[in-house]
């Protein structure tokens, strides 16, 4: 067991764009390729965060390099649907070699932006590739992209939540009813609810505005409330987790941000790992040893178990020791959202 305090990055600016050159292009020659894409990111918080800064760890990791033979346009919609369809479009007409496209709402735009002009779309953080439209019914990606799924691990995080829970009865989950992947999460919990002896209970939203009110209404329901990937959701946390620590309901995160913010636990991704995952899909084809359409989408199958005793002794709850051994990172402290 390791004990984490890592401090949260600043944030990005809204709409952004950071562009770093190394040449002029790609060139033919071997050896010497310069490779130009573009990284369109749908919201600003860590976990998204991490994916960007893992892709192009696993990129270094198989010798493309920003600032050497990498040139990086970087923008964020700051979680506006028609902003990322914008940025979309407005990637569509530059001469990128290929697209990461960090969330659902952004692979999608990314996709349709540039589907006739065949570029290569490798997204990461989707969680279900199949709602999204990105895979067909034999399996098949339906075009020229890949890349990888964060699917929550909903039977893992039940079976915590039953150790440390053990009376508890009713899971309450918050979704965006916008999002596509929000129902494959629930899916995933109400499939795996019953093995551990849970009722979910589900809330959605539509904006940011319908949080307060939606938190309030599903904290009096239930006994504790798990967290699925969805960007609206995650972005307005910080909203119904302080209402519920006031009531005492646990709220368990679904990767280690959250946690670090003052959720109690999550059995969780790391998403800088799954960012560098997909960077080295991402570097199979810019290197031309693969094409995106012919690759199948990767997923994480075990997640590591977090905590934050901080966040536990918040709302009066004990932690067990045995899952305290069991825990990969360990957080005494609750960070500030920047």
């Amino acid at each position: 067991m390791r004990s984490m305090k890592r401090v949260l990055a600043a944030g990005l600016a809204a709409v952004m764009t950071v562009a770093m050159t190394a040449g002029c292009g790609k060139s033919g020659g071997s050896g010497d390729e310069t490779y130009k894409i573009g990284i369109l990111q749908f919201a600003e918080h860590g976990s998204l965060d991490n994916c960007r800064k893992g892709f192009l760890k696993g990129l270094e990791k198989e010798g493309i390099k920003e600032g050497d033979n990498l040139e990086v346009t970087y923008q964020n919609s700051q979680a506006d649907t028609a902003t990322d369809n914008q940025i979309a479009s407005n990637f569509a007409s530059k001469d990128f070699d290929l697209i990461c496209a960090i969330a659902t709402p952004s692979a999608q735009s990314a996709y349709n932006a540039v589907k006739d002009s065949n570029t290569p779309v490798i997204y990461t953080a989707v969680t279900s590739p199949e709602e999204a439209g990105f895979v067909d019914d034999n399996g098949n990606n339906v075009g020229n992209i890949t890349g990888t799924s964060d699917m929550v691990l909903a039977d893992q995080q039940l079976k915590l939540i039953r150790e440390m829970m053990p009376d508890a009865k009713k899971v309450g989950i918050f979704y965006s009813t916008n999002e596509a992947n929000s129902k494959a999460g629930i899916a995933a919990y109400e499939k795996a609810a019953d093995q551990y002896g849970f009722e979910i209970v589900t809330q959605g939203i539509t904006s940011s505005a319908d949080m307060p009110m939606a938190a309030d209404s599903l904290i009096k329901k239930v006994d504790c409330i798990t967290n699925l990937t969805d960007n609206l959701v995650v972005s307005n946390m910080q909203t119904y987790l302080e209402k519920a620590n006031k009531a005492k309901i646990p709220v368990f995160g679904s990767e280690v941000e959250q946690v670090k913010l003052g959720c109690v636990a999550c059995v969780g991704i790391d998403f800088v790992d799954l960012g560098e995952q997909t960077g080295e899909m991402a570097a199979k084809v810019l290197k031309g040893e693969a094409e995106a359409k012919d690759m199948k989408y990767e997923s994480f199958k075990e997640g590591d178990i977090i905590v934050n005793t901080a966040a536990a002794k918040k709302i009066g709850m004990t932690i067990s020791q045995n899952i305290l051994d069991e825990a990969e990172e360990t957080y005494d402290e609750i960070s500030t959202a920047e």
